[in-house]
């Protein structure tokens, strides 16, 4: 394995750990994980990893800055995505979320080396 495909995957592990702790009935965006890993300017990276998500990780909370859910090629998978976020009580109001009321607030800042997130000092 190369040293940047070593990096992409503790990168990853760690999105993949952050995404974990969004509570029911929350949402991140992309630039919000990528930030709480040190890695603010990454958020097209947390896309790329969300796309290699394994099972058991709530993909569906990870939303764009505007508040919208993704284009992608796979149109089932944005209706699955607002049918499981609706159905933890996040609204939609003309294909937005309100962030201001369902955006999830954590003080993680840190990423360890093995690619875990925990909270900061």
């Amino acid at each position: 394995m190369s040293r940047r495909s070593a990096g992409a995957g503790t990168f990853n592990h760690a999105v993949f750990s952050l995404v974990c702790r969004v509570p029911v009935g929350r949402v991140v965006t992309y630039g919000q994980v990528a930030g709480l890993l040190g890695a603010p300017r990454a958020a097209r990276a947390v896309g790329h990893a969300m796309r290699r998500c394994p099972g058991g990780v709530p993909w569906h909370r990870v939303i764009n800055a505007r508040g919208r859910i993704s284009r992608r090629g796979n149109l089932g998978s944005m209706l699955s995505q607002r049918l499981l976020l609706e159905g933890e009580g996040v609204r939609f109001v003309h294909g937005r979320v309100d962030l201001a009321r369902h955006s999830w607030r954590t003080r993680i800042v840190r990423c360890r080396e093995d690619g875990a997130a925990y909270r900061g000092p």
